[in-house]
């Protein structure tokens, strides 16, 4: 049986750095595609910041979107996790860094009893209400929007990988995106996925899937540990003749 295809559907730049990362630690797939199935498109205005005491990154994206925006520095900040707080740490922020989902983070800012006003930078689909539940739990949040995750077309290339008998081996970071790949079909390919938490895996659970794994924790290491374990999984099945 053929190797399994590796289809990466984040963003152009996350995604090779995803692939990098795996061919470091020497694992490798025998194709790797490349069909990113969200645009970031960086827009919108800062509030007066004069107000805010900190901030809060819920993702790369959203540093970035900052620092285009021109927003101050701020002694207080907070990330999601640890690739949104190594990007912080890159734009100048000294960040604490929660264990990668807004659940976890807004018990961390609540644990801390951070002193607001707060501001949350997040893009335009985004999931965790932080801001309001904040508020609501006495810790004053505001939310800026500063990017829109524009939805893209499966690549031709990748809707062919999808529709034929190769493994393919995905891995899902984000519900959206997880919702978008979800209604790509159709797909008879021996179809092995990991998704980065329960909530990603969720639009997943409906797919015929010989796995779907959820990373156990929301990190991008725990996501490249995932992927060679599917891409290990899925080589040994098919060799035995265990795809469809």
């Amino acid at each position: 049986m053929p190797d399994p295809i590796l289809l990466l559907t984040r963003p152009d730049r996350a995604s090779r750095g995803l692939l990098k990362a795996l061919s470091d630690a020497r694992i490798r797939a025998g194709t790797s595609i490349i069909s990113p199935l969200i645009e970031i498109v960086y827009a919108g205005r800062l509030p007066k910041m004069q107000a805010y005491r900190g901030l809060i990154f819920t993702s790369a994206h959203g540093v970035e979107a900052y620092r285009r925006a021109g927003g101050p520095h701020r002694s207080v900040c907070f990330a999601v996790g640890t690739a949104t707080a190594q990007a912080a740490r890159q734009a100048g922020f000294h960040p604490v860094t929660g264990d990668g989902d807004a659940e976890r983070l807004i018990a961390e800012i609540l644990a801390l009893q951070t002193e607001g006003p707060l501001l949350h930078l997040r893009g335009r689909h985004g999931r965790g209400d932080v801001a309001r539940r904040l508020t609501l739990a006495g810790i004053e949040t505001d939310e800026a929007v500063l990017y829109d995750q524009v939805a893209k077309d499966m690549s031709t290339e990748a809707q062919k990988a999808l529709s034929g008998s190769q493994p393919v081996v995905a891995p899902l970071f984000s519900p959206r995106t997880a919702e978008l790949f979800a209604a790509s079909g159709p797909m008879t390919c021996p179809l092995y996925l990991a998704a980065m938490s329960d909530a990603v895996a969720d639009p997943l659970r409906k797919l015929d899937t010989k796995a779907l794994m959820v990373s156990d924790e929301p990190s991008v290491p725990a996501m490249r540990r995932a992927v060679a374990e599917l891409l290990s999984r899925a080589q040994e099945l098919e060799s035995r003749g265990g795809g469809k």
